[in-house]
Order: C-alpha cells, then structure tokens, then sequence
C-alpha cells in the first residue's frame, strides 16, 4: 500500500475522532497527516513525511489550539428578543387568573398578556412578579 493512501487514512480518522470528541485535540494532527500526504504525493521519504507530519502538527497544534481554547470559554450571547425577558420583574396590572383567562402585566415598559405559571395561582394586581417563560404573546410569571 502507498504511503499516501496511510496518510490519508490516518487524516481522515483523526478528523472523525475530532469530530465525535469536539475537544480540538485531533484535529491538528489530521492537518500534520494532510500535509504529509501531500509529502508522500510529491515523491518525499519516509523521514521527511515524519518530518512534515511533527511540524505541521505542532505548528498547528500551537497556533491554533490557544485561539480555540479562548473562544470556547466566551460567555454565552446576549440574550435578545423574548428570550432577554425570561427572569425580569414585571408589575401586575389586571389580576392573574388563568381558569378566567385574565391578566396583563407591564415589563420593562410593554404590556403583555399574562397567566399564572401555576395553573391554580391567583396574582392580584400591583403584585411584582418575575418572568417565568414566553409563550408566543404571553408571558408566564410567578410571585
């Protein structure tokens, strides 16, 4: 078997691997495994495949992997849209009560129909409540 077709193998594994494990660790050795089948392809030896493959992946594996781990320990995204609502206070202003299908708070300035996050909880108005989850245009709150 020619060494290119080992080292394509070999690219190919670690890549998969990288892909199941998501952990960065592989993946510059897939790279080295390229780059040594380029290698083998242009007609070089067996030593300066080795060669290529160690500085390829080391290269990589050095420049690469502290950007990856810098990106992988970023704060999640801000919250947008109903999302960025879930946990904020909110004031009553018609009294909760889901068995009437009544309610309505204010939060951050914009009414919204509301319910009672517990189905039998009555929540009179003036009451501050939180956000609990956004259903389409409904806001689902508790005390």
């Amino acid at each position: 078997m020619d060494a290119w077709v080992i080292w394509l193998v070999a690219a190919c594994a670690l890549a998969v691997g990288e892909m199941l494990t998501l952990g960065f660790f592989l993946a510059p050795f897939a790279v080295g495994a390229g780059a040594a089948m380029l290698t083998a392809l242009a007609g070089g030896g067996g030593a300066v495949q080795l060669i290529v493959f160690l500085a390829v992946a080391g290269s990589v594996f050095g420049l690469v992997r502290p950007v990856a781990r810098r990106h992988m320990s970023t704060p999640p995204q801000i919250r947008t849209g109903t999302a960025a609502l879930i946990g904020r206070p909110a004031m009553v202003l018609e009294r909760i009560a889901n068995h009437e299908g009544v309610g309505c708070v204010k939060i951050d300035g914009e009414v919204w129909t509301a319910r009672a996050f517990i189905d039998d909880e009555i929540i009179e108005a003036g009451a501050r409540v939180q956000v609990i989850e956004i259903r389409g245009a409904t806001a689902l709150v508790s005390e």
